[in-house]
């Protein structure tokens, strides 16, 4: 009696990587991106129902957070999308001198980025156990931070083992790639924020 047939095919030459939709993390990302949304969605529902039992927002004799250090935060975070599509890019490109060269400058406006949300928190005026205002306001600020640590402490691993023997390989280009793209995430989710914390109260 015969063997049975055996199909066999050489996977040797099959990507060990992929970029976009084709990568699982990428999915990964994604349904991290909607879950964390809806977070920040739940946070900005609050407020609006905080805002709506009070006589006026902030309640008096409380003034509205000063501008200086939100606004240059949200400029300066807008601006940060230019290098991190260029970035983005040339990782896709699989470029590692580029990636080399764009990567320490993203961790360094992520780390200036921390330092002017120290000044934010203080320029609140109010403070999270003073009131309903104070722990919703601190609330989104706290939460935004949280995002922009997470991204900043991966941007800087990620710098690391872009100038180790274990950096440039497909998978660490397509871990930048997916940094990039979560951190369009984590400056459009703080558009609406500096919406609810700066200019809400001055309506």
């Amino acid at each position: 009696m015969s063997a049975p047939y055996r199909f066999t095919r050489d996977l040797a030459e099959l990507p060990t990587h992929a970029f976009g939709n084709r990568s699982l993390t990428w999915w990964g990302v994604i349904l991290f991106m909607l879950m964390e949304g809806s977070g920040f969605a739940l946070a900005g529902a609050a407020y609006f129902i905080l805002k709506s039992h009070q006589g006026t927002w902030p309640p008096a004799p409380l003034q509205p957070p000063g501008l200086l250090a939100g606004t240059l935060f949200t400029l300066l975070i807008l601006a940060s999308e230019i290098p991190n599509t260029i970035v983005k890019k040339k990782a896709e490109a699989e470029e590692i001198a580029p990636v080399r060269l764009l990567l320490p400058i993203m961790a360094a406006i992520g780390g200036l980025l921390l330092v002017i949300r120290a000044f934010e928190f203080d320029s609140l005026n109010v403070m999270w156990t003073d009131n309903p205002y104070g722990s919703i306001v601190w609330a989104l600020l706290v939460l935004h931070t949280t995002h922009i640590l997470t991204d900043w402490f991966d941007t800087v691993v990620l710098t690391v083992l872009m100038f180790t023997q274990h950096g440039p390989t497909g998978k660490r280009f397509v871990d930048v790639s997916e940094n990039s793209l979560y951190w369009r995430f984590v400056w459009l989710a703080w558009l609406p924020i500096y919406l609810l914390i700066y200019w809400v109260p001055r309506w």
